[in-house]
């Protein structure tokens, strides 16, 4: 074949797939969210003189573009496969695998954030707390705290971190589970703990809250297969795992009311279990306000516990120490309406989260 003739082809291959792409963007079915990402995907902008003037359609536009383009995912596995094997990039996506593990590149260390969330925390205990409550607070510590550095990715000093929570959280009992921490506590595609493997934090913050739990425990396993919300973000191929979750007389027999939704719920949601993501099935998710009973208590103890999402795997191990554990999330609920559902008299409090939310604290109200 001569020079020309291979150019003719060659051109002719590069139209059939330029218009092949667009006409598949044009007509292919628009997804509204991405699974495996498990975010919403940028919607077509709607046409307007001022949009198109001040250039936001444009910008619009190439974020729905990018969202709409066909086969968007293997495009994206190629892309991070390529960036991890061939160009031996660090990470993807600010997701990065070591030891069989994904975890997100959390560094550096913001200490306006931790001042903004312990001034949150005590903003509370100023408003509702008297004497007669104790109050405690602990950090859970993200995973990358066990492989960003050995790894050689850039890591926040934990420690330095803890140290810089108890410090401004001077109203509060810390109280360090750390130490009780390992990579392998974590699920390998997730940010949470896993929760069969946490039950000596459970006992390390009930004794310290003078609570006894009874540790009787039986362990299940879903049938179904769990990727966590970095293995969407990552791209990457990594095998899938199982959620195991435990059972007991207290759990089994407690009662959990959500006031978000005005209806009793149960502790492990098996319609969750099932959906977008299973970690979900602890509690429900991220629900603003829950009331978990034990009937069975040997206690009038009560418990309000100030959480993100950490908090609902760990909550069904402290009932057995307790009459009554209320969960808070101030992210999705402002302080200032507690008082329209809770009685602090008496009760104990620990405020427990995750360095992810401590040191992006935007979120909380």
């Amino acid at each position: 074949m001569s020079g020309k003739k291979k150019d003719i082809v060659l051109c002719i291959l590069f139209l059939l797939l330029i218009g092949g792409g667009f006409l598949l963007c044009l007509f292919l079915p628009k997804a509204k969210y991405s699974d495996s990402e498990r975010r919403m995907l940028s919607p077509m902008p709607k046409w307007s003189a001022q949009g198109i003037w001040s250039g936001h359609f444009m910008s619009d536009f190439e974020n729905y573009a990018a969202d709409a383009f066909p086969f968007r995912d293997s495009f994206r596995g190629i892309k991070a496969l390529t960036a991890q094997n061939i160009f031996a990039r660090k990470d993807n996506n600010g997701i990065y695998v070591a030891d069989g593990f994904l975890a997100a590149l959390e560094y550096p260390m913001n200490e306006a954030s931790i001042e903004r969330a312990t001034g949150r925390f005590r903003y509370v205990c100023e408003k509702y707390l008297t004497e007669e409550n104790k109050v405690y607070l602990s950090v859970v510590p993200d995973k990358s705290c066990f492989l960003a550095k050995e790894s050689g990715h850039p890591s926040m000093d934990y420690e330095e971190f803890e140290k810089r929570v108890a410090e401004k959280g001077d109203f509060a009992e810390y109280i360090s589970i750390s130490d009780l921490l390992e990579k392998e506590d974590y699920y390998k595609t997730d940010t949470h703990w896993r929760q069969e493997k946490i039950t000596d934090v459970a006992e390390r913050l009930a004794q310290a809250m003078g609570a006894t739990l009874s540790q009787d425990y039986e362990i299940h396993t879903l049938e179904s297969d769990f990727y966590g919300v970095y293995y969407g973000q990552a791209a990457l191929l990594l095998a899938p795992e199982k959620i195991q979750y435990l059972t007991g007389a207290d759990i089994d027999s407690c009662t959990v009311y959500d006031w978000q939704n005005q209806k009793e719920i149960s502790v492990y949601d098996m319609e969750k279990a099932v959906g977008r993501d299973p970690y979900e099935m602890f509690l429900s998710g991220s629900l603003s306000l829950l009331t978990i009973e034990n009937p069975n208590a040997g206690t009038d103890k009560r418990l309000i516990l100030f959480r993100d999402s950490f908090g609902s795997s760990i909550a069904p191990l402290l009932i057995s120490g307790y009459a009554q554990i209320t969960l808070v999330d101030i992210r999705y609920i402002h302080p200032d309406m507690l008082e329209q559902f809770l009685d602090f008299d008496g009760c104990d409090v620990l405020f427990l989260y995750s360095t992810l939310v401590l040191n992006h604290s935007d979120t909380i109200k």
